[in-house]
């Protein structure tokens, strides 16, 4: 194989882990959240504002990896850094 197979399936690859593991775990974590802030909001009905203000933070922290993950996946397989890299060493050649 060449460099610019290998380079093309490690960011295939690469890319798909990402996303993979970027919406699975962040959707765990959402569920969980969710769970306990409902959890708490049923023996604490009283604060209930402070523990809805403190999910939805929490929330969007969470969902901000997310969102990472997919551009990290949108830039390995659109606009992968590595390209330029490999086509400047072998046009050397």
């Amino acid at each position: 194989m060449d460099n610019m197979t290998i380079i093309a399936v490690a960011s295939i690859v690469t890319a798909g882990m990402t996303t993979g593991f970027g919406t699975m775990v962040p959707a765990l974590a959402e569920g969980k959240a969710v769970a306990t802030a409902l959890t708490s909001l049923a023996q604490q009905p009283d604060a209930s504002a402070t523990i809805t203000r403190t999910l939805f933070v929490g929330l969007a922290m969470i969902e901000s990896m997310a969102i990472y993950c997919f551009v990290i996946s949108m830039i390995l397989i659109f606009a992968n850094p590595f390209w330029n890299y490999v086509i400047t060493q072998t046009a050397g050649k």
